[in-house]
């Protein structure tokens, strides 16, 4: 089953993301709807999404490599640049790192990011209201 997560451009509110997220983890019942992250501008969406990071999601997703380490290897990028990048997307709630021993393994729920982009200021509901 594809997990998949939302990810729209509004005002930065990651506190439903992160309660659905530790519920998740303590197994507790959920509501189906799909997880909602906001970003809060194009510019941080462009900066969070850029290739780079995209690379990396994608790299853990297909490989669930066991540390920051074996995710540069298969990026063929130097650990401290994977490192930074990564605590940039877990700091968006995109990864988590787990400790496992003395490494940090980074782990992504989901399998497929859905985003709604809005091409104006306004959504087309609040242009008919206002109009």
């Amino acid at each position: 089953m594809t997990q998949t997560l939302h990810v729209q451009i509004k005002s930065a509110d990651r506190s439903d993301l992160e309660e659905h997220l530790k519920a998740i983890d303590t197994g507790e019942d959920v509501d189906p709807s799909e997880p909602t992250l906001s970003i809060e501008n194009l510019e941080t969406f462009g900066r969070v999404f850029r290739s780079t990071n995209l690379e990396l999601l994608k790299a853990i997703v297909e490989h669930e490599p066991g540390s920051i380490r074996e995710l540069a290897r298969l990026v063929d990028r130097n650990p401290p640049e994977v490192l930074e990048n990564v605590n940039e997307l877990a700091d968006y709630g995109l990864v988590e790192l787990e400790e496992d021993g003395r490494a940090k393994r980074p782990v992504v729920w989901y399998d497929e990011i859905d985003a709604d982009i809005p091409l104006t200021t306004e959504s087309r509901q609040e242009r008919k209201a206002n109009a």
